[in-house]
């Protein structure tokens, strides 16, 4: 089946990416690494994507008796977690007071798979279990949230508990503690984590490669061109390398999905987001009387009646060392967002070699009265150490597409997609791959969300309804 390429397919990952700060400390084990000079001829699966999916995916075949013993291929266009797990703002939060009752229980698994996985292993990758705070300016959308939390209420009582909601009127806490006094409300949320993710994904595919006795073969710098479908049924995996013959492919590829798939070119679209990495005013430094870090992860939405768009925009603060409070010991505050006030509000682009100045201006002032900084009234931006942009992969109805890829689709058996986590990736993703490899694997519980699997029912629905950047306008992904 031959589809038009469609404005929205994406192009390769871009060999030129703009410095992310996750990636200042790269993985020596694994920059550059290909377990084989050579690429392997064939192999029983390949995973395309070496992020969380791709390596979660990885993970969970080792610890599977069906999966352990495969002969895998794990191929990475750039180097190894380059692409948006690489880029993200450091959170892992699960979306309970917005999600319906089994989208919320389901992020929360992946969040305590990922906190118990960090603990249980040691894994240095700053892991911090926070609470999240989602503060809005905007009254309507706030009201619209607390209807949304009323249905929770009734639908799932144990799961609704785990969110409060402030108000102007509240006191324990109240906005000024939660330091979103100009805020019209909040949300607070339990079971939240900041945490490098970089460092995650590089433990999880360290250990694999060189700690077990799994047979994974990461090929870096080695992007897939194209997908064959050959006669005696396996899939021919095309390269600028080689070709590679395997039974099965799973496309952990998020936003460059459409580019070897472009009937998902309307269903799963590139869009480019932008973080910072800024530096704290002096008053939140360990070394001064006042030192108040955040406490929590955040979240600002709100409408900007001027500009007539939506925000959404998050934050983290990275730990400080022990030792000095200078940039080298932390306590960057990783702020991310603005995307709006860049060129197509980012949609449609997937070339994460350049930033937008406007949003990277917006980015540095924006904190200075969303949040209390102490920064004082001289302070109008604060100084950012990197600055950098990622593709995120938006689902057209905001959830990840998992499963096996149908001939409709571009695909046939044995090609499974992972994919479309519209920047919600870390408490989707862990777990969203388990569920690929497991219908990969045969098994007939799989615990994957109905709304999250591949379906002829779900691509109809999907199609009937707005496109990306129609729902994008509208603030569906707010």
């Amino acid at each position: 089946m031959t589809v038009p390429k469609s404005n929205n397919q994406s192009s390769l990952p871009t060999s030129d990416s703009t410095a992310s700060y996750w990636h200042r400390s790269p993985s020596k084990k694994l920059l550059g690494h290909r377990t084989t000079p050579s690429l392997p001829t064939k192999a029983d699966l390949v995973i395309v994507g070496s992020g969380i999916a791709g390596a979660s995916a990885a993970h969970f075949l080792s610890q599977d008796d069906l999966g352990k013993d495969l002969d895998v291929v794990m191929l990475e266009a750039r180097e190894a977690c380059w692409g948006a797990t690489g880029r993200n703002g450091g959170h892992c939060q699960p979306m309970v007071f917005g999600s319906r009752p089994d989208i919320a229980a389901f992020e929360l698994r992946n969040y305590e798979v990922l906190k118990k996985m960090v603990e249980e292993n040691g894994i240095e990758c700053e892991w911090r279990s926070v609470r999240g705070c989602h503060a809005y300016s905007d009254v309507k959308m706030f009201e619209a949230d607390i209807k949304h939390l009323e249905v929770l209420q009734q639908d799932a009582p144990d799961l609704a508990k785990q969110v409060a909601v402030v108000t102007k009127e509240s006191t324990d806490p109240s906005l000024e503690d939660l330091r979103v006094s100009t805020a019209v409300g909040a949300f607070v949320q339990e079971n939240a984590a900041s945490l490098w993710p970089y460092k995650l994904v590089c433990w999880m595919l360290e250990n694999l490669l060189f700690n077990s006795e799994t047979k994974l073969n990461l090929q870096t710098k080695t992007p897939v061109t194209r997908l064959q479908k050959v006669q005696d049924g396996s899939w021919m995996v095309h390269t600028d390398r080689g070709m590679i013959a395997t039974k099965k492919v799973l496309l952990t590829t998020n936003a460059y999905t459409s580019r070897l798939l472009p009937q998902f070119s309307d269903l799963i679209v590139p869009v480019q987001g932008e973080m910072s990495a800024l530096l704290p005013p002096s008053a939140m430094s360990p070394k001064s009387s006042t030192h108040k870090p955040l406490q929590h992860s955040y979240g600002f939405m709100g409408y900007d009646n001027v500009k007539m768009i939506y925000t959404s925009d998050y934050l983290i603060q990275r730990p400080f060392s022990s030792s000095s409070s200078d940039v080298e010991s932390g306590g960057e505050l990783m702020f991310g967002g603005g995307r709006q006030l860049g060129a197509q509000a980012g949609i449609g682009i997937s070339d994460d070699s350049f930033i937008s100045e406007p949003v990277a201006s917006y980015l540095r002032r924006e904190l200075v009265s969303a949040l209390d900084l102490q920064t004082g009234p001289e302070v109008s931006e604060l100084e950012a150490t990197y600055e950098w942009s990622g593709i995120m992969g938006y689902s057209r109805d905001g959830r990840p597409w998992v499963g096996e890829v149908s001939e409709e689709l571009g695909g046939e058996e044995g090609l499974f997609l992972c994919a479309g986590f519209t920047g919600h990736g870390m408490p989707n993703a862990c777990l969203s791959a388990k569920g690929a490899v497991d219908l990969m694997l045969g098994k007939e519980e799989v615990d994957v969300p109905k709304s999250d699997r591949i379906s002829a029912g779900r691509l109809l629905e999907v199609r009937g309804g707005d496109e990306v950047g129609v729902k994008d306008m509208k603030g569906f992904y707010v």
